[in-house]
């Protein structure tokens, strides 16, 4: 108890003097990009005093997990405590940064003093005019004008009052229509003179804008030292905004006979902070996805009518296994799959010309693979997608022929690839190249595809294949209520080739799973035939120039009564 009571008084002692914080820049030094997010790293120094200092660490990613900060540090101090803000400095007077040329200052002075003085004088008029129509309104409501009172019974007075009425009020309208004219003229120099300086403005605006304040995001880390201390600080975190997709090459070679599959990532983000010259590793893995092995929950059955009881417990066991993170959307086919490739690079494409096998060690992990590349990259965060090389490796490669006759007359090259689950494939597109020249592309899934990967380079002129029905034994006849027909083909094959080549030929037979038709092979030779599928293979070695010929048949019964379409 009182070693424990003396340790919360140093603690005491240590926050009493407690030091200035300390702000240092965090260069990022690695990047491990997921599916969906990243993981990025940052070293720092620090040089605190005795006592409780901050570090404050900055050049972070505004698009941070604050959840996922991971501190380590080197130096004989304590790591009190890890916290991610942004913070918003104080703004500063920058008022002669950018200051406005003396002329163009002195322009819109005068502009704006000119536009107050026309205002003024605008004003003047209106006030002017306001009389003289308050006037003309007062001569014209008089009674004398109207005809009321003693105008009548005096013809002489209304003769002075008709003259003066029209002399007046003629000379009131000639004023008012004066005014009304330099009223115009003045609006129309105040619009001059506004857009003359909102022009000014404009331009004032563009060139010496007002500085604005942004955030600055970066993680504060508490130390408590009992003496003056220096170090390395070493974090990580998960960032947002960042993503890759997978792309193969397959790249052959007619006159080396070989097959070479390079491994590429197609990386993009917009984190909010360049990579500049890091360490990157690319991963299939995926922070966001569930890791909860999940648990059954006892499944009940009853009669028909508990049917709406049962829908509900149904829903209860789905809503149980939903996700609760607020997390963001991910590609399901990606999801559990536990492969991590990680490279260094710097984006130059001329250092492929040395091969990235020569620079990849593969570190194979409990649930994932990784990839590390001795080159560093540099992806700015533009959102714009950059091609990184992981690996590029030769296949376990064999080379044959392939013909199926019975839909195309073309002998065509096959190779085939074999322990491609060795190289820790994930799905991808995978452009297809034979000496030089781009032939299309395939789909590699190692989720899905056999042991062995056929890929198809195209048709052989020099090899020649022919199909035909032989009519003389192909015959229907009648037996009792069945009807027996038979096929019999034959199948000719022409090696033109000056070497000596490895040919399969596939044809196939009819399947039925009606149980009153029959079908029946009578001769296949040395072909073999998947009983489920029906497909027959013949396995030719075939010497340079030789010809060979061969012939098969099958029968089929039916109902005589019914038409089977063969």
């Amino acid at each position: 108890m009182k070693i424990k009571f003396l340790f919360y008084f140093a603690l005491f002692s240590f926050a009493l003097f407690a030091n200035e914080p300390l702000t240092v820049k965090g260069p990022l030094t690695g990047v491990t990009v997921y599916m969906q997010g990243a993981q990025l790293q940052h070293k720092a120094n620090y040089t605190i005093k005795a006592g409780v200092s901050e570090v404050i660490v900055e050049g972070i990613s505004p698009q941070i997990s604050p959840s996922t900060i991971q501190v380590k540090a080197t130096g004989a101090v304590v790591i009190l405590d890890s916290k991610y803000e942004f913070y918003y400095p104080q703004p500063t007077n920058n008022a002669a940064i950018g200051e406005l040329p003396p002329k163009i200052k002195a322009a819109i002075k005068a502009l704006e003093d000119s536009v107050l003085l026309v205002n003024f004088e605008l004003r003047d008029i209106n006030d002017e005019i306001e009389v003289l129509v308050a006037a003309r309104k007062i001569i014209i409501s008089n009674g004398a004008v109207k005809g009321q009172g003693k105008v009548n019974d005096s013809i002489q007075l209304l003769k002075s009052t008709v003259d003066y009425y029209t002399t007046k009020v003629s000379e009131l309208n000639k004023k008012i229509s004066t005014l009304d004219r330099q009223k115009v003229k003045k609006s129309d120099l105040i619009s001059i003179l506004d857009s003359r300086l909102n022009d000014l403005h404009n331009y004032a605006e563009q060139n010496n804008p007002t500085p604005e304040t942004k955030g600055i995001p970066r993680i504060v880390i508490t130390f408590m030292a009992k003496e003056a201390a220096t170090g390395k600080i070493e974090l990580s975190y998960l960032a947002s905004n960042a993503s890759w997709t997978p792309l193969y090459d397959i790249r052959s070679e007619a006159t080396s006979g070989k097959i070479s599959l390079t491994y590429k990532a197609q990386v993009r983000q917009q984190t909010g902070l360049d990579w500049n010259d890091v360490k990157l590793s690319i991963s299939t893995n995926n922070p966001y996805a569930n890791k909860t092995k999940p648990e059954l929950s006892p499944w009940y059955i009853d009669y028909q009518e508990y049917r709406r009881t049962l829908d509900e417990k149904a829903k209860l066991r789905k809503d149980a296994y939903e996700d609760i993170d607020d997390a963001p959307a991910v590609n399901r086919a990606a999801m559990n799959m536990g492969f991590m490739y990680s490279t260094q690079g710097n984006g130059l494409i001329q250092q492929e010309a040395l091969g990235a096998e020569s620079f990849t060690t593969i570190v194979q992990q409990l649930i994932s693979a990784e990839f590390k590349i001795d080159l560093n990259y540099s992806i700015a965060s533009d959102n714009q997608v950059r091609m990184v090389l992981v690996k590029q490796s030769e296949l376990n490669t064999s080379f044959r022929y392939f013909a199926v006759p019975k839909l195309d007359p073309g002998v065509y090259l096959v190779a085939q690839m074999t322990k491609l689950d060795e190289l820790q494939l994930v799905p991808a597109t995978a452009n297809i190249f034979f000496d030089g020249t781009y032939i299309g592309e395939t789909y590699l899934d190692p989720t899905t595809m056999d042991d062995t990967l056929n890929l198809s380079l195209g048709k052989d002129p020099n090899i020649v294949v022919k199909r035909t029905l032989l009519k003389d034994q192909s015959k229907e006849r009648i037996i009792q209520d069945k009807k027996e027909r038979n096929f019999a083909y034959n199948i000719e094959v022409r090696n033109l080739k000056s070497s000596e080549i490895d040919l399969i030929i596939q044809d196939q037979i009819p399947l039925t799973t009606n149980p009153e038709i029959t079908i029946e092979k009578s001769n296949l030779g040395k072909g073999t035939i998947d009983e489920k599928t029906g497909l027959i293979e013949w396995k030719l070695k075939l010497k340079a120039k030789e010809n060979l010929n061969f012939e098969y048949d099958f029968k089929v019964r039916h109902p005589k009564d019914k038409m089977v379409q063969i």
